[in-house]
């Protein structure tokens, strides 16, 4: 049961933060999106007309925004099977596994990845970053792999956004700032319509950065 969640997990994500959409919302064309992640984006567009971040159908003013209660609902499910513990999330398993980087010996599977310092912690490990007080300031994301490429140098965000604009890989922060108003879709939105692999969109969005 749990396999059938990661493989419809796609679905439930919000293409703007790429994470699982958190009171999620439809909007007049269907696509769904988190409430905060679509308002906003629509801020961000301002004064232009607001529109779809994936199909890009524009509306004459704001839609009113209706919570899709059977979506939460499927959302709600799917964070619930992350936290069982799976083949996939035991040490040294799974195509996602990052090791602690400050581990000896046996790597424990890292459970946090810091901006700041561009290394990976298990929770032995992080727990520094929640007591040391110039730690405290870091920048903490889910554990990840290939760090350094995706990360913003500017800013310390991961790159999940791609601006069709300027043909580059930014993150959310440039898309408020110098990309305001360019035409954006999500990194893994644009590696779809290139029909690239993960290999050779990596390769990709480094030529552009």
């Amino acid at each position: 049961m749990a396999q059938h969640v990661v493989l419809d997990k796609e679905k439930l994500i919000c293409s703007i933060c790429l994470d699982l959409q958190k009171d999620p919302v439809t909007i007049p064309c269907g696509h769904s999106y988190c409430l905060e992640c679509i308002q906003n984006f629509w801020s961000g567009e301002e004064p232009k007309a607001p529109s779809c971040p994936q199909c890009r159908q524009s509306f004459t003013s704001r839609p009113v925004l209706v919570r899709n209660t059977i979506l939460a609902e499927l959302v709600e499910d799917a964070r619930k099977a992350e936290l069982q513990p799976s083949s996939s999330e035991r040490p040294g398993t799974g195509p996602e596994h990052v090791d602690c980087d400050f581990c000896e010996g046996k790597k424990l599977k890292a459970a946090m990845s810091c901006l700041t310092c561009l290394t990976s912690y298990c929770e032995q490990h992080l727990h520094l970053h929640f007591r040391v007080a110039a730690l405290k300031k870091h920048k903490l994301v889910k554990a990840t792999l290939k760090l350094e490429g995706n990360i913003c140098i500017r800013h310390e965000e991961v790159i999940k956004i791609f601006c069709r604009t300027d043909q580059k890989c930014i993150c959310i922060l440039c898309s408020m700032d110098e990309h305001k108003g360019h035409d954006m879709v999500s990194a893994a939105a644009e590696r779809i319509r290139a029909g690239l692999t993960f290999t050779h969109f990596d390769d990709h969005i480094m030529f552009h950065l």
